[in-house]
C-alpha cells in the first residue's frame, strides 16, 4: 500500500506537516484516535509500532479484545437508482448483490 504503514495488521496513514516540519500519522481502522509521530521515516515506523503495541498491551490490561482491524463487512449507502441497477446486473448474471459490489471493489482496486 501506498504511504501506509504495516505492524501486526494493522495500518497507518503516513502525512507530513510543514508547518512543524515533522512526519505523523495514525492508525486506520480502529475507532478512537491513535496518533503517531517522528522527524524521520524511521522515527515515524518506530512511534508507529510502539503506539500499536501501546494499545494491544493496553487491551489486554483491561481484559477487552483489541479490535479486528477489518472484518471483512462494511455498510455503504448508495443511491436508490445505483442499488437498483446493482440489483439487477446481479440477478442477469447470476450473482448475489454482496459478490457482485466484491467484484466491483476489486476490479477498482486492482
Amino acid at each position: 500500500m501506498n504511504n501506509m504503514l504495516e505492524y501486526k495488521g494493522y495500518y497507518g496513514t503516513v502525512e507530513y506537516s510543514s508547518e512543524d516540519n515533522i512526519l505523523y500519522g495514525k492508525v486506520a481502522g480502529i475507532s478512537g484516535l491513535l496518533s503517531y509521530e517522528g522527524g524521520s521515516i524511521e522515527e515515524l515506523k518506530a512511534d508507529f509500532e510502539s503506539a500499536v503495541d501501546d494499545y494491544l498491551e493496553s487491551c489486554e490490561k483491561q481484559n477487552i479484545e483489541p479490535q479486528k482491524v477489518y472484518r471483512g463487512s462494511f455498510n455503504v449507502r448508495i443511491s436508490p437508482s445505483l442499488h437498483k441497477s446493482l440489483a439487477l446486473y446481479a440477478a442477469a448474471h447470476n450473482q448475489t448483490l454482496n459478490s457482485t459490489v466484491e467484484n466491483a471493489i476489486r476490479a477498482y482496486v486492482s
